[in-house]
């Protein structure tokens, strides 16, 4: 397959506008020097003030990539998140059964990596909410731990009886 050549936009938004110019810089920067990826024309925007919100800015900028091979192409897209993407080169390809099966185990992989992040941090704001309630209930952090020990010993009791 000849090299995928791509536009995309990458939008940041924050505050001071120096601070996000810098931030998309640094981005843009960083996205050309990935394997696999060649930057081949950019175009930066200056940050505008977000109309409902205070002292916030967005900006943009519009970033032509050439990509090495599709993994390359989605590795870009789903670590950097553009806002908009658009494949102008080639107009058509033909993939074998090999391209799609190594695409859809890496964007598995990313899939899989993407819901343990989700699910350990639900774990982790459960622990901090029954930790908050327990606190506003008088129990001090002390009392929480010899709890939580008292749990786990009798989880491993359980568990050895089945």
């Amino acid at each position: 397959m000849e090299n995928l050549k791509a536009r995309m936009i990458i939008e940041i938004m924050g505050r001071p506008p120096e601070h996000i110019k810098e931030a998309l810089n640094t981005l843009v920067i960083k996205m050309g020097s990935e394997k696999g990826v060649k930057l081949i024309d950019k175009k930066y925007h200056e940050p505008k003030i977000v109309k409902e919100a205070k002292n916030l800015h967005i900006t943009f900028a519009e970033v032509d990539a050439e990509f090495d091979s599709l993994e390359h192409f989605f590795s870009i897209i789903m670590g950097y998140m553009p806002s908009n993407v658009e494949i102008y080169a080639p107009e058509k390809f033909r993939l074998d059964s090999n391209d799609i099966n190594s695409l859809s185990n890496y964007i598995m992989s990313k899939l899989h990596r993407y819901d343990e992040i989700a699910k350990r941090s639900i774990v982790e704001r459960d622990i901090l909410f029954r930790q908050l309630q327990a606190l506003n209930s008088g129990k001090k952090m002390e009392q929480l731990a010899e709890t939580k020990k008292a749990k786990n010993k009798s989880k491993a009791k359980k568990s050895k009886i089945s």
